[in-house]
């Protein structure tokens, strides 16, 4: 999955905000592998690009009470697998 996105991304023209904020190599391919897991987990979820903007644009009550926790959940494990670096 994390080569198509980035295949899509190139094929727009436009950086990705990783490529933008300077991630690059093995930093870019760890953010590509945990976004490709984190979509795998969650199929049916619009995932943007850059996951903080999961958290901004999450709507609080908009999932039943035991989706939303783990829903959440899962973003903030992948972010924080991002700044560790696997």
């Amino acid at each position: 999955m994390s080569i198509r996105l980035t295949n899509l991304i190139r094929r727009r023209g436009r950086p990705s905000v990783y490529e933008a904020a300077g991630l690059r190599g093995d930093r870019a391919a760890t953010v590509g592998v945990v976004h490709g897991d984190l979509a795998d987990e969650l199929p049916d979820e619009d995932l943007p690009e850059d996951l903080a903007d999961c958290l901004d644009m999450y709507e609080p009550g908009s999932k039943p009470r035991c989706e939303e926790v783990e829903y959440l959940a899962t973003i903030q494990e992948a972010m924080e697998r991002i700044a560790r670096g696997h």
